[in-house]
């Protein structure tokens, strides 16, 4: 310990009366990455909510329209989704239109989603929509289907979807987070050090 360093020892422990630096770790009050992605309840609370509030084209009762949320988080597509709940996939894509759970394939139409979501406001009967469209009624319902649960869910602020999104995805971006917030602070740190290696 050179002059310098023991005349600052000196006055550190002046200062503070004692000669240790660190002090005891306590537990942390918790982080993103600690908490529970759902609140226990609050997505089986949703589905009700949207239940009383919207039509449900879905016979599926609430813990079946919760598992579909959930499975949809999780990247499961619709087939993967009937298997676990032992439904036909007609039933689930039904059920994720009732939760406003529509996913960019589900607008890939063979049809302009454009003219159609314009018929569909201004009340075009559905046979006259399949002939405008040169198809088949079933698959123009299909498409509507998708139409109307992007107007509610637009109506709505999109706050079901972002809620059910914000739910179960904070499990998996806690991890990603905190490792971003631990890379960008170590970037900050050593952002204006400078370094003299030599080998």
């Amino acid at each position: 310990m050179d002059e310098k360093t023991a005349e600052l020892r000196d006055i550190f422990i002046d200062a503070t009366g004692s000669d240790t630096v660190t002090e005891n770790q306590e537990e942390s009050p918790g982080s993103l990455a600690d908490e529970s992605a759902d609140d226990g309840g609050r997505v089986r609370e949703l589905v009700a909510t949207m239940r009383e509030r919207y039509e449900f084209a879905s016979d599926l009762p609430d813990e079946a329209m919760e598992t579909v949320v959930r499975l949809y988080h999780d990247g499961a597509d619709d087939a993967s989704i009937a298997d676990d709940l032992d439904v036909g996939e007609a039933k689930v894509f039904d059920a994720r239109m009732d939760l406003h759970l529509v996913r960019e394939a589900d607008r890939d139409a063979p049809v302009g989603m454009e003219l159609l979501r314009s018929m569909y406001v201004e009340e075009f009967p559905l046979a006259e929509i399949a002939d405008r469209f040169d198809s088949d009624e079933g698959t123009i319902e299909h498409y509507l289907s998708v139409v109307e649960a992007d107007l509610e869910s637009t109506r709505a602020n999109d706050r079901f979807r972002d809620e059910f999104a914000e739910l179960l995805s904070d499990a998996d971006l806690s991890g990603g987070l905190t490792d971003e917030a631990h890379e960008d602070g170590l970037r900050e740190a050593t952002e204006d050090m400078e370094t003299d290696v030599s080998f």
